[in-house]
C-alpha cells in the first residue's frame, strides 16, 4: 500500500510539473486573427507591458538622440540606455511571466541584458557607428517581436 502511494504521488509530482513546464514554454496564446500569436492576459497585465515597451522606446530615443549631437553626453547616453537594462525586469510578477511563451520572453530579457551593455559600451567610448549597431540589433527584436506578437486582454 505505501509503494502505491508513492507511486501516486510521483506520478502527481511529474503530471503537475509536465504541466507547468508546458505553460512556462507555451504562455497562454492563441492564433490572431492577423497571423500573429495573440498573448492573452489581464488588461492590467497589458497595460503593464505596454508601459514597459513605451519605456524601451523612450530609451533607445535618449540613447539616438545624444548620437546625434557633434559632442555626446556620455553620462546622459549610459543613463538613457539603463533605463532600459535589467532593471525592468525585476518586479515582474510570476503570473505574467507564466502567461509570456518562451521566444518572447527569450527577446525581451535579450534587450534588456543589451541595453546594459550598450550603456557599458558608451561609458567605454565605442564609436557612434559601433553604437547604432548595437541598438540596430536590438530594433531588429523588437519589430520581429511585434510582427509575431500581440497582446489580446483576457478580461
Amino acid at each position: 500500500m505505501k509503494s502505491l502511494w508513492c507511486m501516486a504521488v510521483m506520478v502527481l509530482w511529474v503530471l503537475t510539473i509536465s504541466i507547468l513546464g508546458w505553460f512556462f514554454i507555451n504562455g497562454s496564446t492563441a492564433k490572431g486573427g492577423d497571423g500573429r500569436t495573440e498573448i492573452l492576459v489581464a488588461q492590467a497585465e497589458r497595460d503593464q507591458i505596454l508601459a514597459e515597451m513605451r519605456q524601451l522606446l523612450k530609451a533607445v530615443d535618449g540613447v539616438v538622440r545624444e548620437l546625434g549631437e557633434s559632442e555626446p553626453d556620455l553620462k546622459r547616453m549610459e543613463s538613457a540606455a539603463r533605463a532600459g537594462g535589467m532593471h525592468m525586469a525585476e518586479d515582474v510578477e510570476l503570473a505574467l511571466m507564466v502567461k509570456l511563451p518562451l521566444p518572447f520572453k527569450q527577446m525581451g530579457m535579450s534587450i534588456h541584458k543589451d541595453m546594459d551593455a550598450l550603456a557599458d559600451a558608451a561609458m567605454q567610448r565605442e564609436t557612434p557607428q559601433q553604437l547604432l549597431k548595437r541598438l540596430s540589433s536590438m530594433t531588429a527584436r523588437c519589430t520581429t517581436c511585434h510582427d509575431m506578437y500581440r497582446f489580446k486582454a483576457s478580461e
